[in-house]
């Protein structure tokens, strides 16, 4: 089935798609909770195993370059036992398939949307826009909000990979339904190494575990329910590992290294395990830390990810040890959410190579090796909610579309050094901003230090209420960048603008330039 622009006005979009705003701000009033699935139906916690998300395979490989085919399509899966949830997801699976990828070489995956034209109770048309989130790509590749990608289209997108190994993701940032094809399963993983990394005697291969973590609701005949909540945020009363609810997963007695993605929609958590040992932070956003980092409890906010070694040596065989969660504060808590998942201890035999933690990591790295006397200027970027829409400095996406793309909040000069001042003034909401583009170093949150956790590259920001947290980041590359909330009902409601590095010498590339196209998705059509 072909699905054009054209079409889009036939079945009442507002001609430009940039434009269209949620459906759900014109909602009826009538509570969408009174279809939640009873918790009596739920799985109780830790009676299912994890599951590890597919690794995607290329296509095709040419010219130092690595090409892989993914289709946007529907899927209905066993989530909660013994009912079918319908999703719209990367290959069909939740979460989608794992990329991974080696720093130098390049990729390009032609992301299809094969979704139906309308969402069958939310009613809008799942246009799509997708983000490899952590990666310095092209504008035209970052998965700009309004270069959406209609069912019956799709679009090619190149990936440089020549930052350091980090764990990335990839997610839908389609204007104003992002929170919606997120709920729907379109997040997945994304990692990339380079020789320094692997070179460290860090768990590797089938300890090195990536772990996305999201909430989710469901109507009483295991469809996925939204509700926003007021546009507040949408919070789930099941907590999904890898797509499967409170799961359990069986440990060997050495160190594992967890890859832990919040890919929630609204929701953050604060971890801490149930016997109250501490775990090590290896790595953030960006990468491996100078240093790591042991802590008892840390606090993760949508969009973070984060490198946790948990030693289960110490333990005894048939010991269960609990991932909880203290519930932090503006999210709505339900029975089992103070937990995500439960590790049991066998006594199988295990390799012992790559089971440690060296002392230093990545003492060299040059975005924490910046120092604020390298700063040419000071920018504040605040956080509100105005006449109910979630704004960035007073701006919404809205006001950047109908400065025809022109709106910035910011303009900082290529290769250049500024410190960035992000203030949430509110005393009832928490925000993850996400700058694009950058990896930034956190200089201190209400002029205190950052947390131990947070000492390491970062590209999105826990703002809690009433903080205001100081970073400092070179700006490399050119071209405009989205900066917004990653609580993406607010992003959605309308918490998004942009910035545009600057350089006289190379006028910067249109985000919007290479725009997704029409065709059929033959298995032989060369990418």
């Amino acid at each position: 089935m072909q699905y054009t622009r054209r079409d889009a006005l036939k079945v009442g979009l507002f001609g430009s798609a940039a434009l269209a705003l949620p459906l759900q701000r014109a909602a009826s009033g009538l509570s969408v909770l009174d279809d939640r699935m009873p918790s009596s139906n739920l799985p109780k916690p830790f009676t299912l195993p994890l599951r590890l998300p597919p690794v995607a395979v290329p296509v095709a490989t040419h010219d130092g370059e690595d090409c892989y085919r993914i289709a946007i399509k529907e899927t209905r899966l066993e989530i909660l036992p013994g009912f079918r949830t319908t999703v719209w997801a990367y290959d069909g699976t939740v979460p989608g398939p794992t990329i991974i990828a080696r720093q130098g070489r390049r990729a390009k995956v032609r992301f299809i949307n094969q979704l139906p034209l309308r969402h069958p109770t939310l009613k809008y048309t799942p246009w799509t826009s997708v983000h490899l989130h952590g990666s310095a790509s092209l504008p035209s590749d970052d998965g700009y909000a309004s270069d959406i990608t209609y069912p019956g289209e799709y679009k090619d997108y190149r990936y440089p990979n020549f930052q350091h190994a980090r764990t990335l993701w990839y997610h839908d940032h389609g204007v104003h339904h992002t929170a919606e094809n997120v709920n729907m399963g379109q997040a997945a993983q994304y990692h990339m190494y380079d020789a320094h990394e692997r070179s460290l005697p860090l768990p590797q291969g089938a300890y090195d575990v990536p772990l996305t973590i999201s909430d989710r609701m469901f109507t009483k005949t295991g469809e996925f329910l939204f509700d926003t909540n007021d546009n507040s945020g949408m919070y789930g009363d099941v907590i999904l590992v890898n797509g499967v609810p409170w799961p359990v997963m069986k440990v060997q007695r050495r160190k594992y290294r967890f890859r832990i993605l919040n890919g929630s929609v609204s929701r953050a958590y604060e971890y801490s395990l149930s016997t109250g040992d501490p775990f090590t932070v290896i790595a953030t956003d960006g990468g491996l830390m100078p240093y790591p980092q042991t802590v008892t409890r840390m606090r993760h906010i949508m969009a973070e990810r984060y490198e946790v070694v948990i030693d289960f040596a110490r333990y005894r065989p048939g010991t269960r040890i609990v991932l909880q969660n203290r519930n932090p504060k503006n999210n709505i808590a339900y029975p089992n959410i103070d937990k995500i998942m439960a590790f049991d201890v066998t006594d199988e035999p295990f390799s012992s190579a790559n089971n440690e933690i060296p002392a230093a990591l990545d003492p060299d790295c040059p975005v924490m090796n910046l120092q604020p006397s390298q700063s040419v200027k000071t920018r504040r970027i605040e956080l509100r909610r105005q006449h109910g829409l979630w704004t960035v400095n007073g701006h919404t996406w809205d006001d950047v579309v109908a400065s025809g793309f022109t709106l910035t909040e910011a303009k900082p000069v290529r290769d250049t050094v500024e410190i960035w001042e992000l203030v949430n003034g509110s005393g009832g909401w928490q925000h993850p901003l996400h700058i694009h583009l950058i990896d930034f170093k956190l200089l201190d949150r209400n002029g205190r230090p950052p947390f131990a956790y947070e000492r390491g590259p970062k590209d999105v920001v826990y703002l809690g209420e009433n903080e205001t947290v100081r970073v400092i980041a070179r700006f490399e590359g050119v071209g405009k960048y989205m900066i917004h909330c990653h609580n993406l009902v607010h992003e959605d409601h309308d918490m998004m603008s942009q910035f545009e590095v600057v350089d006289p010498n190379a006028p910067g590339e249109d985000p919007l330039g290479r725009r997704a196209r029409n065709g059929s998705f033959e298995p032989d059509d060369p990418l």
